[in-house]
């Protein structure tokens, strides 16, 4: 089984006036219990959820790679499919090919999906 990151926007980066069904605790909240079925699966999980900023975020994911070894990334929907963080989602995606040749890459599109996501390639 391999090792896998799950790569995703904190709920802190979020605006949340686009979403006005949903509010920064209502996020934690799921992130956590999907978090925590990843656990009870028996799933390698490293969770590393980044802010928007392209920079700092491609940081982030650096020092979560650096002298580890993952066979499979979930990046998550916030991530991938607002068009404001497009280039973090390209610079995200650039970083882990070259960081980690091979890797298999798999999507969301809930924190609640993200287990299903990571069952397609494990």
């Amino acid at each position: 089984m391999p090792r896998i990151l799950t790569i995703g926007l904190h709920p802190s980066a979020i605006d949340f006036t686009k979403y006005p069904h949903l509010d920064e605790q209502t996020l934690t909240e799921r992130i956590a219990q999907g978090e925590a079925a990843l656990r009870a699966a028996g799933l390698d999980t490293v969770s590393c959820l980044v802010g928007a900023d392209p920079d700092e975020a491609e940081k982030t994911v650096r020092e979560a790679l650096d002298g580890d070894s993952f066979g499979v990334v979930m990046i998550g929907a916030g991530v991938r499919m607002a068009p404001e963080h497009t280039i973090l989602f390209e610079r995200l995606t650039n970083v882990l090919v070259t960081m980690t040749p091979g890797i298999r890459f798999c999507f969301n599109t809930s924190p609640e999906t993200t287990i299903d996501a990571i069952r397609r390639w494990t």
